[in-house]
């Protein structure tokens, strides 16, 4: 029982070190911040072995050194970090800081995006819809885009109606692009416009292209002219 109460009243003590560790980041006492990392990092703490390799890539507080940094790297992924998974994995997709290898690119981001982390999803997606290391899978890439869209993934918003769309699945384009509208994206005006012209909506085709006429789109007025929404 003592050591459980022991246990319990370090907590405190020890959440307060990794947030002052944070502040001293972003305050940019490097050598401050390098030292309690450290200390956490050789203690367990995923959050910190993550930090510090960040710290060894960059030089910050500590001299740069890219092997230690993969150690620390490493070291907080196999421990389930979802952030260092992602770092790793994308390291290995692009061959940065080390050798490049589609097969670990995958694993890492595959795990990460299990564990949640968003900008894995959308990398993974990418990997499935190019056939990049892994077999293309257009129901994969797809289900990854939805799960990080929902999540509010910009970049996962942006693309997923462009491939909704060019896979003919046009309630689901349409969808995502009036999300993209909505913030401002004036790229889906033309193309809800261009969606409403094949289904013969042609009401709402004319509110969408008006739109991206007003925005400057000039493809959009020829498009408006080829279907004479005029009328409508």
């Amino acid at each position: 029982m003592k050591a459980f109460l022991l246990l319990i009243s370090l907590l405190p003590f020890y959440l307060f070190a990794g947030e002052v560790a944070l502040e001293a980041f972003k305050n940019q006492d490097y050598k401050k911040a390098y030292k309690l990392y450290k200390i956490d990092a050789d203690s367990g703490d995923v959050v910190a072995q993550n930090a510090l390799s960040y710290l060894y890539f960059n030089g910050y507080g500590v001299e740069k050194n890219t092997e230690e940094a993969l150690f620390w790297l490493k070291k907080s992924a196999h421990n389930m970090n979802a952030n260092a998974q992602y770092d790793l994995g994308m390291m290995y997709l692009s061959g940065k800081n080390v050798e490049k290898n589609l097969n670990l690119a995958y694993t890492w981001l595959d795990s990460a995006s299990d564990l949640g982390n968003v900008n894995a999803k959308y990398n993974l997606a990418l990997m499935y819809y190019i056939g990049d290391g892994v077999d293309a899978n257009l129901t994969q890439t797809l289900l990854l885009l939805e799960d990080a869209a929902q999540s509010g993934h910009k970049a996962s918003i942006d693309n997923i109606a462009i491939i909704y769309m060019q896979n003919l699945k046009f309630d689901e384009a349409v969808k995502w692009l009036k999300v993209n509208a909505k913030n401002g994206d004036t790229r889906a005006y033309s193309l809800l416009g261009e969606i409403y012209c094949q289904e013969e909506k042609f009401v709402e085709a004319k509110k969408w292209l008006k739109k991206s006429i007003k925005s400057g789109n000039e493809d959009a007025t020829l498009l408006f002219k080829e279907y004479g929404l005029e009328k409508y």
